[in-house]
């Protein structure tokens, strides 16, 4: 088989592996991208965009129940079939990428609609063709929803995250495997579209973040009908008639008509060829350094690098790497100030450490929490106002190095906090700057004291004035 000779490979062409491939033919150099499957990966055909217009729609339902509460009467009548075209026509073109492969292939590029695996460290089969890469070969081959090994699942009709997503038509009674971050959006959206909704979760929902956070989306879920089982686990699934019944580790048994998985996601490696760099190809990650290198010549970025599974983390690191292949020195991937953002409402957002981490990584640290219910705009707000922030700091040097937010638009409000984490302002800076009032992001300067001082005990008995650094 004759060897093409090219500057560079990469191995998934998901949002990130495209955006690397754009950013290197945009310096002149001859790529190829390996991707058998949707140009453009999970984010913007089942992830990030589709899901998120899942979550406005649910949004402006919940917004209309709350007009009878603030401003007068309202009815809304949920219809999944727009959301449902919004998502085929609008976001994803019926999940057809031939708009981003041909705008690939405009920039230069060479699309090779199969699975890569590598053959020597500098060497890529795929399928029908071979390409050698002077500068180097990228592997950004993603993940996928992992389906855990529940006796009888595998003959229940079940959805991963994919056909929740692909869905016409709604069923009338769901339970949801798993109360992370994706889970607990989707519950969200399916209840307040009419759906009978469970989750069934083994620890807390949102179990990464801080509990407060956990406990105010577990009350929030109840409060709009959806039951929550915390601290359970799935034995066992089997057909009910047209739908499926769960058998939790308590022997209670749980009916649906559909069941919807969502217990995180999982990577392949097995296929890639990694033994020819001494990877073990059983690993979940590839191990990298600090500027994602596997080995001389060869990087590894996205979910299969193991720092984190979101789309702004691969992004970042696609940067590096491409400074990297180009010769220009990156500095060094730092994932200290890692910002998150689950789009429940309300929103959960944090960045650094919790509480808890921060206490075992045997830090002192003084703690700020702030009800939004406390706060002026929270206040104003009225109804759908549940929220908090929470700030963790370092007392050694008066640096914050957590914090939480949630509230609407808390993913907003969490740049304020994720810029000062990540330029070390000190707290007391912060503390000095005029917050515009009343604003949702004004509730920081009110967790630190920073203003209301006398005013705050109107809204907050609870109100300290020596605030974070007591």
């Amino acid at each position: 088989m004759k060897v093409r000779e090219v500057d560079v490979v990469i191995l998934g062409l998901g949002t990130s592996g495209e955006d690397l491939a754009l950013q290197l033919l945009d310096e002149g150099l001859d790529v190829v991208g390996v991707e058998p499957n949707l140009v453009g990966g999970e984010c913007p055909y089942w992830a990030c965009i589709p899901s998120k217009i899942a979550v406005r729609a649910a949004n402006v339902l919940a917004e209309a129940g709350r007009v009878n509460q603030l401003a007068g009467t309202a009815t809304a009548n949920p219809d999944w079939s727009v959301v449902a075209t919004r998502i085929r026509n609008e976001a994803t073109g019926n999940w057809d990428d031939s708009y981003a492969a041909q705008r690939f292939m405009d920039r230069g590029g060479h699309l090779v609609r199969e699975y890569g695996r590598l053959v020597e460290p500098d060497t890529v089969d795929a399928g029908q063709e071979t390409f050698r890469a002077r500068m180097g070969v990228v592997i950004a081959t993603g993940s996928k929803p992992f389906v855990p090994p529940i006796p009888g699942l595998d003959q229940v009709a079940y959805w991963t995250t994919h056909d929740a997503i692909q869905a016409e038509s709604l069923p009338d009674s769901m339970t949801i495997i798993g109360g992370g971050p994706v889970g607990c959006e989707l519950a969200q959206v399916f209840a307040r579209f009419g759906v009978k909704v469970t989750v069934v979760e083994g620890h807390r929902l949102l179990s990464n973040e801080e509990p407060e956070a956990s406990d105010l989306i577990t009350d929030r879920f109840e409060t709009e009908g959806i039951e929550v089982k915390l601290g359970a686990h799935v034995t066992k699934a089997r057909t009910d008639g047209d739908g499926a019944m769960l058998t939790l580790d308590d022997n209670t048994e749980l009916a649906a008509s559909r069941v919807l998985v969502a217990t995180g996601r999982a990577t392949d490696l097995s296929q890639l060829g990694l033994e020819t760099l001494g990877v073990d190809s059983s690993s979940r990650f590839v191990e990298t350094d600090d500027r994602l290198r596997v080995a001389e010549g060869v990087w590894a970025m996205g979910d299969i690098a193991g720092k984190a599974m979101f789309t702004h983390v691969a992004l970042y690191q696609g940067e590096i790497i491409a400074e990297d292949i180009l010769g220009k020195n990156p500095e060094p991937a730092d994932y200290q100030t890692l910002p998150r953002v689950t789009f429940t409402d309300p929103e959960v957002a944090s960045v650094g450490l919790t509480e808890d981490q921060a206490r075992n990584n045997g830090l002192d640290i003084a703690v700020a929490l702030k009800d939004l219910r406390s706060t002026f705009r929270g206040w104003l707000h009225g109804s759908g106002n549940e929220g908090l922030v929470k700030l963790v700091v370092d007392r050694s040097c008066d640096i914050l190095v957590g914090a939480t937010v949630v509230g609407p638009s808390a993913g907003e409000v969490l740049g304020l906090l994720s810029v000062a984490m990540h330029e070390q302002i000190p707290v007391a800076n912060i503390r000095r700057m005029i917050f515009p009032f009343p604003t949702f992001y004004g509730a920081i300067g009110e967790a630190i004291g920073a203003y209301g001082r006398g005013t705050g005990t109107v809204l907050d008995p609870e109100y300290r004035n020596n605030a974070i650094l007591e």
